[in-house]
């Protein structure tokens, strides 16, 4: 197990990450934990023995357990060091992880290297990069005949989702609401944090920049999966 240092950073890396974004986790309303499962839950099913698989934006390792005995190798890229020096801690006995301190629009990995690449729990939004390049840069470094899979919240679990963002908020992990600013599928605090929803719509015009089309899958009626094959 080992890591990549990159320089770059973002809201996440300098006030977002490791302990405090685990506890952003540790709060979240009953019904995002049970999209949170489901989320993890689908990935293990499109997992195999033989797949190695990349996730972009992998925080503190959160999913890693999980998915680790269901694929043969499980890497990770986050701008926080302090995330990977958590994941690197928390996963220390687990041989076949690998995290790399690197930017998802700019991969430091070469092409066809991987059978899958996850960006899931709206990673697009959460990267604050040209979704469209970071698109682009996963389909890069899968293999022919493998997936990239990018994953976004359905408007359905709005109210869910605002009132987890607010329990973050409250507990000082986040920045006051900006209730103004905030509404259709995208939360703003004051202090200069913004997630977005990419919806289908959206997602579907991303993949045609780079003359792809999409394969969707809707879960839980909470979770929508974009899939594309490299």
């Amino acid at each position: 197990m080992w890591f990549i240092l990159n320089k770059s950073v973002n809201y996440y890396s300098k006030k977002l990450s490791a302990k405090r974004l685990e506890r952003c986790y540790d709060i979240a309303p009953p019904r995002i934990i049970q999209y949170l499962n489901a989320e993890t839950d689908y990935v293990k099913s499109l997992l195999r023995p033989a797949h190695q698989v990349l996730e972009l934006g992998c925080g503190y390792g959160r999913i890693f357990p999980d998915l680790l005995p269901h694929c043969n190798l499980l890497a990770g890229i986050d701008i926080s060091i302090e995330n990977l020096k958590m994941a690197v801690s928390l996963l220390r006995r687990q041989p076949r992880t690998f995290f790399y301190n690197m930017n998802a629009a700019r991969l430091g990995c070469r092409d066809n290297t991987f059978d899958i690449v996850l960006c899931i729990q709206n990673g697009l939004s959460a990267f604050h990069e040209n979704p469209v390049s970071v698109m682009m840069e996963a389909i890069r470094v899968v293999k022919p005949g493998g997936f990239a899979l990018f994953s976004g919240y359905l408007d359905n679990i709005w109210n869910d989702r605002l009132d987890w963002f607010i329990r973050q908020s409250k507990a000082g992990l986040l920045g006051e609401i900006h209730t103004e600013a905030t509404g259709n599928g995208e939360i703003v605090c004051k202090d200069g944090f913004r997630a977005t929803t990419y919806r289908k719509d959206d997602l579907t015009l991303m993949a045609a920049e780079l003359g792809t089309i999409p394969a969707f899958t809707e879960i839980d009626e909470s979770c929508l999966f974009c899939r594309i094959t490299g």
